[in-house]
This record gives structure tokens, C-alpha cells and sequence, in this order.
């Protein structure tokens, strides 16, 4: 009986003692300005603070950086080689990229070719070089190229036009810009913390771009009744012409 009673003391001595123990603080906390950019008919881009902050201090003393990786809902996309025949341009060969991400853009407080080897960073997809573009079609590499310098062009892919700005030796930021052609969906904000090239802990986020008001109307419109869409567009046109007829006789 005595026995018994010990063991249960010892037991609730341990439990306190346990209970006592603060939580181990985790060596990354990373959130979001917002988790939703709403897209209107005056829609000129958006932009989206990442916030954070650190176990340890960041920079060459620890060996620690941050790098910050946004990821769009995927879309097929097809690049085309414009020919000259007989004077008229015409589309010639054709690469298909079944899945290619509508929006991707990376920051990180170096270079990432900088920060990890070079399989850890294709594995993980980390740069512009490293995002597998599978093709279909014409395999020529000048395809690739021309996507690659399409979607830089308009934005949508992003390859260290904001670095990660460290403030506090443990407190971490990052601005994603999101152009005004950015398409609507889900989107992955991925925040990854680096030790002497490796990753050692990393957060997922989570962003909704959706269309709201008259451009959610009219987006509604087209998907569900194309046919009342193009007649819609059509009567408009000749609308506009109307009235810009009328207006330059008066003038």
C-alpha cells in the first residue's frame, strides 16, 4: 500500500513538474498581411506582406537565412514560333507546357544558388532554372527561353525582385507583388528557414485571389453563357462606335 502511494506521488511530482516546462519555442513563426487579394474592374496589382521571425539571429554569424518561395494554381500554356511565308507571318512549331505555374516568385535575404546545393534546390523547385517544364511538341530549348522571358515580361514569375529584409538580427520581411494580370485561385506562400545549406524548418501559407463586384459579374458571365457574353461584347463595340461617331461629326 505504501508503495503504491509513492509511485502515485511520484508520478504526480512528475506531471507538475513536466506541465511546468515552457514549450519549446519553434525556430520560424511566419504569417501574412492578408489571406485574400480581391481582384475589382480598377484591379492595378496587389502587394503582400510576409512577416516573421527567427529562434536565432539571421545572418553569416549563425549561418541562418530565410527564403521566401509564392506559388500559383498551375495552367497549361502554349509558345508559338511565328514564320514569314510569301510575306505573311504565320504561326509555325509549337511547344506545349502542360503545367506550368501561373505565378511563381522567390526572395531570400541571398541568392539561393548561394544558400543550398545544387540538387537540394531543383528537388525543391527553387528558382526559375530549377522549375520542371515539361514540353510537348517542339523539344527546342528556345521555347523554354521565350516562356521564361514571357512570363518575367508580365511579371508573373519573380526571381529576386524583393529580397527578405532582416531588421532585429531575428525579425524577417518580404513583399510578393502580384501584377494586374495575375489569375484567380489559390495560392502557396512557402517561408523556409536555412542552416549551413539545409533546410531546417519551413511554413506553408496560404493566399485566395478571387474576383469581386462587377468583375466577378462578368468573369460569371463568360464562364457560364459564352454565347450572351460575345453578343454583350459585340453590342457594346457598335455601342462605342455610335457614339464616338456622333460625337467627332458634332466635333
Amino acid at each position: 500500500m505504501r508503495r503504491a502511494a509513492l509511485a502515485l506521488l511520484a508520478a504526480l511530482w512528475a506531471g507538475t513538474a513536466a506541465a511546468q516546462v515552457p514549450p519549446p519555442t519553434p525556430a520560424l513563426t511566419a504569417d501574412l498581411s492578408t489571406d485574400r487579394v480581391e481582384i475589382s474592374t480598377g484591379f492595378t496589382g496587389a502587394s503582400v506582406l510576409v512577416f516573421g521571425a527567427t529562434e536565432n539571429l539571421i545572418g553569416p554569424a549563425s549561418g541562418e537565412d530565410v527564403l521566401v518561395v509564392a506559388t500559383g494554381p498551375s495552367q497549361p500554356t502554349v509558345v508559338r514560333r511565328k514564320v514569314n511565308v510569301l510575306g505573311f507571318w504565320v504561326n509555325g512549331p509549337a511547344a506545349t507546357f502542360p503545367e506550368v505555374p501561373g505565378f511563381y516568385a522567390i526572395a531570400a535575404t541571398r541568392p539561393v544558388w548561394e544558400l543550398l546545393p545544387e540538387d537540394t534546390r531543383r528537388a525543391s523547385r527553387l528558382g526559375l532554372d530549377a522549375l520542371p517544364l515539361r514540353a510537348t511538341g517542339s523539344q527546342a530549348p528556345a521555347f523554354r527561353a521565350a516562356l521564361l522571358d514571357l512570363k518575367q515580361q508580365d511579371r508573373r514569375w519573380q526571381e529576386y525582385a524583393a529580397p527578405v529584409t532582416v531588421a532585429g538580427g531575428r525579425l524577417f520581411s518580404a513583399r510578393v507583388a502580384f501584377p494586374d494580370t495575375v489569375q484567380t485561385g489559390d495560392y502557396r506562400i512557402e517561408v523556409l528557414l536555412l542552416r549551413e545549406r539545409r533546410i531546417v524548418a519551413r511554413q506553408e501559407l496560404f493566399l485566395r485571389v478571387e474576383r469581386v463586384g462587377t468583375a466577378a459579374s462578368i468573369a460569371h458571365v463568360a464562364r457560364t453563357a459564352p454565347l450572351l457574353y460575345g453578343v454583350g461584347c459585340v453590342l457594346l463595340a457598335a455601342l462605342a462606335g455610335w457614339l464616338g461617331s456622333v460625337l467627332f461629326r458634332r466635333s
